[in-house]
């Protein structure tokens, strides 16, 4: 487990390398400088996973384990049976025999942002942004990491926007799976607001503009 510290101001540093101290190799603690954002800190994460761990499979998961770690087998298992999966995206749907905890308020801005951003890719994508993600490492995956993204918080966006402007619509979508989470819950003390759904509007228009603009491969 690779834990960034994204350039934090308080004690985070310290707990990790104390938590590094105690469990040893299992776990990588790298110090990132400065505070570049979320986005920037998983790009830095996987890209030493896959540089210098040499990964085959990497990914990022929430830190507050809103989707409990016992899920990583489940999503490696796709990957694993599936050659022709090259993504596998956990997805929040509260299904009878599942616990996803959600708030409402917030499960109908996601429903409504999700629509967008499904528009937008021309893929019928149900959940972007829950933090729970593998990827197989190839040299397309390689090349999407390569530079720092332009969005702070909706860079799961802009990987799928990365990965259609290299390889087209319809293999994105023959190679994303997602997979119905049986447990998610909403953590207090999230640091995402109602307005960040404002800013994201903004994200995906930028977005849209580097990659999309123009026509996409098919």
């Amino acid at each position: 487990m690779i834990f960034v510290d994204d350039g934090s101001g308080d004690e985070t540093l310290r707990v990790l390398e104390s938590l590094r101290a105690e469990v040893g190799d299992v776990a990588v603690v790298l110090a990132k400088k400065p505070n570049s954002g979320k986005a920037d800190a998983v790009r830095f994460g996987m890209n030493y996973a896959v540089t210098e761990l040499g990964a085959e499979v990497t990914g990022f998961w929430d830190a507050d384990l809103a989707t409990p770690l016992e899920a990583v087998a489940d999503l490696l298992t796709v990957l694993e049976t599936d050659a022709q999966v090259q993504m596998v995206f956990g997805a929040r749907v509260k299904l009878l025999g599942r616990r996803i905890e959600r708030r409402v308020a917030r499960h109908y801005l996601g429903r409504v942002f999700a629509t967008v951003v499904s528009n937008v890719l021309e893929l019928p994508v149900y959940d972007t942004q829950c933090g729970a993600k593998l990827f197989r490492v190839s040299d397309d995956f390689r090349e999407v990491l390569r530079d720092p993204f332009l969005s702070r918080w909706i860079f799961d966006v802009e990987i799928i926007a990365r990965f259609i402007r290299r390889r087209g619509v319809s293999w994105v979508q023959g190679s994303i799976y997602e997979y119905p989470l049986h447990q998610w819950e909403d953590i207090e003390g999230s640091k995402v607001k109602s307005g960040d759904f404002l800013k994201a509007a903004g994200e995906i228009l930028a977005i849209w503009n580097k990659y999309l603009r123009g026509g996409r491969r098919p």
